[in-house]
């Protein structure tokens, strides 16, 4: 008699940044479905992999932020000599390639059988632009998509706007949107959102202490930051005069900044922050400590200006979600993906010119006006939110391809 025992189908995972945290949470949802994943890529920095890594790291080398050429001899490197990645690829039932560069890797060592699966969560300016660099990275594009079995986007208008418009791809194409892991919920204030747990009074109870010390309003910037138009915006916002009821009582808006800055944009951030009257900069964050961020804050601030007009105008971020998951209010433009999702929806302060618009109505909102608001947040179902173990599920399935079981 032979004994047969279960092996876990493996996920090759190839990351342009092995510490990212859009990786791990990817990883991470492999993981919770049972399949064991190995993964290889490049690594922005010298941290250490954290909690919930995937069963094996192999590391390409250390890349830089806004370094194209650097990160481009890198792939070449990898590209003539993959033994590295043959090392993540060998035996995997899957191939998932994280970013154009990553792809063009898996397709050098894909052996027969094996799925390949390209995931776009951002559209770098190089893939939209009309010189020949561009045209030779979308050639490069077309031609890979053409090998790949499926492709993950972020945002539908990824999907519409640039696959399906400009590289003419017309095969299959998965939304998989930047939702906060449902694993994730319970850790929330004992299980619920500051939304759900809070009554529903005044501004007061939602705001908390800060808000019966003083009329304040304060706006959240957390996670990657990398836009310096977002930044000379919110300082000009908070230092914005104010006329009328607003200014007799003495309102004013602050914002709270959380994250890492890009050393390409910003070279010293924290000194920039320091000179804007208003603004305070905490630092990098933990996810733990998400919830603490979040109930200082009564809006979060879903604008990205980085590639205006480009991927900025198309993609859903990450911190849209994880602000309504913790209850805060997002303020978005009317005209891009996230403020449709936000109409669609029915929440968010959605508005036109930010720096002319958000002085007067963050501070004449205070009240009835912003409690409406609230509830709206709280209102929204759990699956809009949240990646929900249904949907892991079905994510997964059509990752790993119609055989998986």
């Amino acid at each position: 008699m032979r004994l047969e025992q279960y092996s876990p189908a493996t996920v090759a995972y190839l990351g342009h940044d092995v510490n990212d945290a859009a990786v791990r949470r990817r990883v991470a949802m492999f993981r919770e479905e049972g399949l064991a994943v190995r993964l290889g890529g490049f690594r922005r920095g010298d941290a250490a992999p954290p909690d919930g890594s995937p069963d094996e790291i192999v590391d390409f080398g250390k890349t830089a932020d806004a370094r194209l050429i650097q990160r481009a001899l890198r792939v070449l490197g990898n590209l003539l000599a993959p033994r590295l990645v043959q090392r993540t690829c060998d035996g995997a039932r899957v191939l998932v390639a994280r970013n154009l560069e990553m792809l063009v890797l898996a397709w050098r060592v894909r052996r027969r059988g094996q799925r390949l699966v390209y995931e776009c969560l951002d559209i770098h300016r190089l893939m939209l632009g009309s010189g020949c660099k561009s045209r030779l990275m979308r050639w490069i594009e077309r031609k890979l998509l053409r090998r790949a079995d499926l492709v993950l986007v972020s945002s539908p208008a990824f999907a519409h706007e640039y696959f399906s418009a400009r590289q003419g791809h017309d095969k299959a194409v998965l939304l998989v949107e930047n939702k906060v892991p449902i694993t994730q919920r319970a850790a929330r204030r004992g299980g619920e959102t500051r939304a759900e747990a809070e009554p529903r009074g005044s501004a007061e109870t939602h705001a908390g202490a800060h808000a019966q010390a003083s009329p304040r309003v304060v706006i959240g910037w957390f996670g990657m930051l990398r836009c310096r138009r977002t930044l000379a915006e919110l300082a000009r916002i908070a230092r914005a005069d104010v006329p009328g009821p607003a200014a007799v009582s003495g309102a004013r808006v602050e914002v709270l900044i959380a994250g890492i800055p890009s050393p390409a944009e910003f070279p010293d951030f924290a000194e920039q922050v320091r000179a804007c009257p208003g603004l305070r900069y905490l630092g990098p964050y933990t996810p733990a400590q998400l919830p603490d961020l979040y109930a200082e804050v009564d809006y979060i601030w879903a604008i990205d200006y980085f590639e205006e007009g480009l991927n900025s105008e198309w993609l859903l971020p990450n911190r849209l979600y994880e602000g309504l998951a913790h209850g805060a209010v997002p303020i978005a433009l009317r005209r891009v993906e996230t403020g449709r999702w936000l109409e669609r929806h029915g929440v968010g302060l959605l508005v036109d010119a930010p720096e002319a618009e958000l002085p007067q109505r963050l501070l004449e909102a205070a009240g009835a006006r912003f409690e409406a608001w609230r509830r709206a947040v709280a209102a929204l179902p759990m699956e809009a939110l949240f990646q929900t173990e249904r949907e892991r599920k079905a994510i997964v399935a059509q990752v790993m391809g119609a055989d998986h079981d």
